[in-house]
């Protein structure tokens, strides 16, 4: 582990460890308890788990999680007329968000699409105007890319309210997650098409009864978009667009429009109603972002987080988290326990992909203090993740979409962890 970024006294401070010792601790602790019970006078068939003791149950014909697990579900949220299904990021330790806990948004409910009738349209400035149904799409050549998937209004929360709400991780900015994407890349089916000079945006649009549509610029498309049709190895959910989606890596959910049905080819951008209004981000100086597509550099740590309670009233823990960049792969992740006052630099997981989950993790040895841990990302451009503060100084009051912002969890003396602004 590096402590570049941490004056020897500080890093003393932060009590944090080398992977080494932190490992040779816990074994210990736990030979000795071992041992303990292995002293005890009791038979060891009496010992045994009642699990060993009787046959087990039937499996079923699509796997179901544990009922152990039952409590690991989405958190729904309603606002204004949006459905909002958030991952539970607090029990995620892999990259990889199963797809029943993947979040998901709906402006007008999921609709039941059969795959039978469903294609897709690609017409306007081309050669010729082409129709795909699943089955003449499902001949194409498909790729498959491990990548996240944000809301644009991930973290409102933190962004808006003026006090910090004492909620999960996953109640906080579970509008993001990450999945292997299987699909058809978007350039065979445009350069089928032919696409004409003058081209240079694509108008998407979904069949949902919102008729959700969004515009986006043809290069990037040409560049990295998928016609998805797999979400970790199976087809797509209905919540996920079944039986299509477009998918653009590292963009803002909203962009990746499900249930795709048309693909219109413009000189222009359609300014529909979504990306006119409630995607174009007001600035504190009176200005508009409009059309910022890419998800900023972001990490979160996942435990200790939100409502969690450290078990004992001191001792070794482990910090980790989830960071992701929609420019590009995470570079560093740095952590901090006093609040910001001092960082450490983590350590990152393989594997470390371009626009994904990248794991990391630090061993903290906590002495039953008040600590406030952080982390703060850094992706392989440069770009680093902001304090609020900083955040909140950029755009206006009211301003939510892509909030990327240092995320503080306060740990008290009782071990209970809450959500903090620093």
């Amino acid at each position: 582990m590096s402590r570049a970024h941490v004056p020897a006294p500080a890093a003393q401070a932060l009590a944090l460890l080398p992977r080494r010792a932190f490992l040779g601790t816990a074994i210990a602790w736990g030979a000795g308890s071992v041992a303990a019970s292995a002293r005890g006078g009791e038979p060891l068939a009496a010992r045994l788990p009642d699990a060993m003791t009787t046959p087990g149950g039937a499996d079923f014909p699509y796997g179901q999680p544990s009922v152990q697990e039952r409590k690991v579900v989405r958190h729904e949220h309603q606002d204004a007329g949006f459905s909002v299904w958030r991952s539970p990021l607090e029990n995620q330790r892999g990259i990889i968000t199963p797809s029943g806990l993947h979040f998901a948004v709906h402006h007008s409910g999921v609709p039941d699409i059969a795959e039978a009738g469903h294609a897709l349209m690609i017409h306007g400035l081309v050669t010729q105007a082409l129709r795909f149904d699943l089955e003449r799409l499902k001949r194409y050549p498909m790729v498959s890319r491990i990548h996240f998937l944000e809301c644009a209004g991930n973290s409102a929360a933190n962004a808006l309210s003026p006090f910090a709400l004492n909620q999960t991780l996953g109640e906080l900015a579970g509008e993001v997650s990450c999945s292997e994407w299987t699909g058809v890349p978007l350039s065979y089916l445009l350069q089928e098409a032919g696409v004409k000079d003058s081209a240079r945006w694509v108008v998407a649009e979904g069949a949902d009864a919102a008729s959700h549509t969004r515009s986006l610029p043809l290069d990037a498309l040409l560049k990295d978009a998928l016609v998805a049709l797999y979400q970790n190895g199976e087809r797509l959910r209905p919540s996920q667009g079944y039986p299509m989606r477009l998918f653009m890596p590292g963009w803002e959910g909203n962009v990746n429009v499900k249930w795709l049905h048309r693909l219109e080819v413009t000189d222009a951008p359609a300014y529909s109603k979504d990306e006119s209004g409630l995607y174009t981000q007001a600035l504190a100086d009176g200005r508009i972002e409009r059309f910022a597509f890419p998800m900023d550099v972001k990490s979160v740590i996942t435990h200790p987080s939100g409502l969690q309670t450290l078990p004992d009233p001191k001792g070794f823990f482990e910090i980790a988290g989830l960071a992701w960049s929609g420019h590009g792969r995470i570079a560093r992740v740095d952590v901090s326990v006093d609040g910001g006052a001092s960082w450490v630099t983590a350590k990152l997981h393989d594997p470390v992909l371009d626009r994904a989950f990248t794991r990391f993790t630090l061993p903290w040895r906590w002495q039953g203090r008040k600590a406030t841990l952080m982390s703060r990302a850094i992706d392989e451009h440069g770009r680093v993740q902001p304090l609020r503060s900083e955040w909140k100084r950029r755009y206006a009051m009211h301003s939510f979409n892509h909030y990327n912002a240092v995320q503080s969890w306060r740990v008290g003396t009782d071990g209970r962890v809450e959500n903090a602004y620093v």
